[in-house]
């Protein structure tokens, strides 16, 4: 067999002559080389093998040498000493002060009076102080009326009323004809003080405001500065203003700050779209650099399900822009934990300096005047450990990418021509050992998911929220072990007789090919992130180069392993930072996805992956050692310890720990369900506390503690009641289908819901139209189901035009600040031709929910003694709601 095999018979590429050196006891002189087949087939030389302990050593330190460094230059929120233009300690007296009256849901006093109230407060200081100098200041408080449609959680269709908004314009005092905006919201969501989302760039905004105000020279151009009241709302503030506020006509460009975590650095994670200037402007201005295209591209992609005011200004605006949000400890967004004091000083000087010197540069940049001019293109934008941001124009990142991919190309051409290689041995050895490496990917992810599988079925899911390192610890081990386990199988059994130092150059040239390949993939895609498999290509190419000459005349030495792994340092670095950000994104995210995605299948996905693309350079390696045994039974019993501490439920996913919480979120409604017939009767009533998990792991581990809330009060979706009869918030039925409904007493709000029917006609065109009435609380959900064949044709939201078809459902989402007027609202429907006599009766099922989200309405004496027995690692978000339901 072994004749008759080319891959076995591969001979060496060019000449290896055997130059003596002492052997330090760090690696073995190896005669043979690792050949271990036909005694009469002897080598031509002797170079040195690594020895296993060795190999594994020189690979974890690197990877925990650079595991360390990314955690340190994450710490280092601040480079240098503060210049004095940005006051951090009077921001944080703003943010103290803003979220000293609590939670701030639209249409509370603690919204639209309170935070307002101080907001002008400081404004209007800050107008009297500079009034003297170059500079003038305007306020205009806005309260817009209006309605559009987004493709956000499948989609639905909002309609605000007099929400609120401050604009803020400073501008020379002859005026400005430019202006650059920037953005922060000031509202929460209910039951949260909301620090970092987003009152710390509320108070970041103030005092950049009050250092612009007091410079002595004049800005080129004006800014505006938008402290918006409805951003939780679903993005309706930031609409209003730049669909409806004068002074929006004369924006140009805008940055927006955001927060998907507490404190931390601010990330830069999209702008555009195009105008590559806006990107330029950063690199040359910030003070303390973070950036990464690639997080734009995987926000865009929606994979994150999350959205900002950006994409208001991007497609209601047409105006480009810059979108920056605190992404760390997203474990506590949206959650009581949100306080001031978990936000570091240093967190809000680096964003403060940041955004000053952005803002300055951009207001006397002259190519705000005319951006149109430099508004095509895309930019290729990363950072380096924060010191420093490497930007380059997109076509220039697609001609650096070609040329490595040539060079590449032109690398493994030349080997394939060198003597010995006829026949093409060398282009099948190396399709054959790139087979090899891509059976192991999918053999070792097929492997980890068949763990995560039997993790979830134990009934262990999440055991990583709290304890995220014992993930790395099991999913990490299993990889990296299968991974192993494959190519040592490959290197005993199919290549026995081929020389080890072979084997280690040829899976050099596979990871070589694997990356390139991806590499013109991307490129061909036109992704900008294609920069990163770039990085993966040039820098090992050029180190291999670099160290030809020492393999081939010592083989795997000490000093060229620590050379290779030195020309790997900064790519690898670099990945390993975007590792981190997948990580530091995905592992909160789990915890309020909903009860549908398993989250194990996704962590241990990523963490295979992260192995894998980790390891590629590694393969090298692996077949320049001459045994695995003892990295195998290492890795093999850290995964069964591991395993075994798993099942017995020594990680518990949740935590109340003060300094690192990690709560579990629950959704509570008291709520009074109402369900009137054809005729307006009321059909059916009931009323109970609805419970919603927004994690993988349901009630399990909340039903000790409640008894009562388990599988007996599990709901069930009736198909033939709007959003399945329950008073959704938001359309995201489809992200948590395990619910509990638990009976109680009826709730009666002091404001109770007012619905009516003013008219219903027939058209000349042969719908029948239906105008209706609502008075309310400041949040409400509508809902439309047109019965089967009957369907809407025109409405009053909007354009016009129903849009996001939710399995035959209509969502709209409606919000008014204070002294709204009555909810008036209309649609036309395209009666059936044949009607369902199995379905239910008329032509369209119509229902509303009223939502309590602050004041004496928002709390039951049921729901008091509910919250009172969660346990303290329990974040249970409770309000009281009422639900109608009416068939036409």
């Amino acid at each position: 067999m072994e004749s008759d095999t080319a891959v076995r018979r591969i001979k060496q590429i060019g000449t290896l002559s055997y130059v003596p050196g002492d052997d330090d006891g760090s690696r073995d002189r190896c005669g043979d080389n690792g050949y271990n087949g036909d005694a009469k087939r002897k080598p031509e030389v002797s170079l040195y093998l690594l020895r296993e302990g060795l190999a594994a050593s020189l690979v974890s330190v690197f990877i925990l040498v650079l595991w360390g460094l990314v955690h340190l230059s994450l710490q280092q929120l601040v480079i240098g000493k503060p210049s004095g233009d940005f006051n951090a300690v009077r921001a944080r007296r703003h943010l103290e002060q803003i979220t000293s009256v609590g939670p701030r849901p639209v249409g509370s006093q603690e919204n639209e009076v309170l935070t307002v109230g101080y907001l002008l407060e400081q404004i209007e200081k800050i107008r009297v102080e500079t009034a003297a100098g170059p500079h003038q200041l305007t306020v205009d408080v806005q309260r817009p009326t209006g309605s559009f449609s987004i493709d956000f959680l499948g989609g639905f269709t909002s309609f605000y009323d007099r929400v609120t908004n401050i604009a803020v314009r400073l501008e020379p005092k002859d005026g400005a004809q430019h202006l650059m905006l920037a953005n922060c919201h000031f509202d929460t969501v209910a039951n949260s003080p909301g620090a970092s989302d987003d009152a710390v760039s509320c108070a970041v905004m103030l005092e950049v405001l009050h250092s612009l105000a007091n410079q002595s020279t004049p800005l080129h151009h004006g800014v505006v500065f938008l402290f918006n009241g409805a951003e939780e709302n679903i993005l309706q503030a930031s609409h209003g203003f730049i669909t409806q506020h004068p002074w929006a006509k004369q924006v140009r460009a805008f940055i927006n700050l955001e927060a998907a975590g507490v404190g931390g650095k601010e990330v830069v994670f999209q702008t555009g779209p195009e105008n590559p200037w806006l990107v330029q402007a950063y690199v040359n201005a910030a003070k303390h650099p973070f950036a990464s295209v690639v997080g734009q591209e995987v926000f865009q992609s929606g994979i994150i399900p999350s959205d900002t005011d950006f994409r208001i200004y991007r497609d209601f605006g047409n105006i480009p822009g810059i979108d920056l949000a605190f992404i760390e400890n997203g474990f506590i967004y949206h959650t009581k934990y949100d306080t001031a004091d978990r936000i570091l000083t240093d967190s809000i000087q680096r964003a403060g300096d940041n955004i000053l010197a952005v803002l300055k540069y951009l207001a006397m940049s002259e190519k705000l005047a005319d951006s149109s001019e430099y508004r095509h293109g895309n930019m290729v934008f990363f950072d380096l450990l924060g010191v420093v941001v490497v930007a380059y124009p997109a076509r220039v990142g697609t001609i650096l990418n070609y040329m490595v991919a040539a060079a590449t190309f032109l690398y493994l051409a030349k080997k394939a021509s060198l003597p010995g290689n006829g026949g093409g041995r060398y282009v099948r050895d190396l399709a054959f050992a790139t087979g090899v490496a891509v059976l192991s990917w999918f053999v070792t992810l097929l492997s980890v998911l068949i763990v995560a599988l039997l993790v979830t079925l134990l009934g262990r899911s999440m055991f990583w929220y709290n304890h995220f390192y014992a993930s790395i610890c099991l999913y990490g081990a299993a990889s990296t072990g299968k991974m192993i386990l494959v190519h040592t199988l490959a290197k005993n059994l199919y290549y026995g007789g081929v020389r080890l130092v072979e084997l280690g150059d040829l899976y050099f040239d596979v990871s070589l090919l694997l990356w390139c390949c991806s590499l013109v993939w991307l490129t061909q895609r036109d992704l900008c992130s294609a920069y990163v498999p770039m990085l993966m290509v040039a820098f090992p190419l050029a180190t291999r180069l670099l160290l030809a000459k020492e393999f081939k005349h010592r083989g795997a030495s000490v000093k060229y392993s620590v050379l290779y792994l030195l020309g790997l340092a900064l790519p690898y670095i670099h990945f390993m930072f975007l590792i981190w950000v997948v990580f530091e994104i995905f592992t909160p995210i789990m915890g309020r996805s909903g009860t549908e995605i398993p989250p194990e299948i996704v962590l241990a996905t990523l963490v295979t992956l992260a192995t894998i693309f980790l390891s590629s350079f590694f393969l090298h390696f692996i077949y320049l050692v001459r045994s695995t045994k003892w990295i195998l039974a290492g890795l093999g019993s850290v995964f069964i310890v591991m395993f075994l501490l798993v099942s017995s439920s020594v990680f518990f996913p949740y935590s109340d720990d003060p300094d690192s919480p990690r709560p579990k979120r629950v959704f509570l409604q008291h709520t009074t369900r109402t369900f009137h017939n054809l005729e307006g009767q009321v059909e059916s009533r009931d009323s109970g506390l609805w419970i919603n998990s927004f994690d993988y792991t349901g009630m399990q581990h909340v039903t000790p503690h409640i008894p009562d809330i388990n599988d007996s009060v599990r709901t069930h979706c009736r198909e033939d009641r709007p959003f399945c009869g329950y008073p959704w918030y938001l359309p995201v039925k489809f992200l948590s289908k395990k619910n509990w409904y638990l009976p109680a007493p009826e709730v009666s709000p002091s404001s109770p819901l007012e619905f009516s029917l003013l008219s219903k006609e027939e058209t000349s065109w042969g719908t029948i139209k239906m105008t209706f009435s609502v008075k309310g609380p400041s949040h409400m959900s509508l809902y439309l189901m047109p019965h089967r064949g009957a369907s809407l044709s025109t409405w009053s939201f909007g354009d016009g035009t129903p849009q996001f078809d939710l399995s035959g459902e209509y969502f709209v989402f409606y919000s008014h600040g204070l002294d709204a007027p009555t909810w008036t609202f209309w649609f036309e429907i395209q009666p059936p031709r044949d009607p369902d006599p199995s379905g239910p009766e008329g032509i369209i099922s119509v229902a509303i929910s009223a939502h309590y989200f602050f004041g004496k309405d928002q709390r039951t004496a049921q729901l008091e003694e509910i919250l009172s027995r969660f346990p303290t690692w329990a974040f249970p978000s409770s309000w009281v709601s009422t639900y109608d339901m009416y068939r036409y």
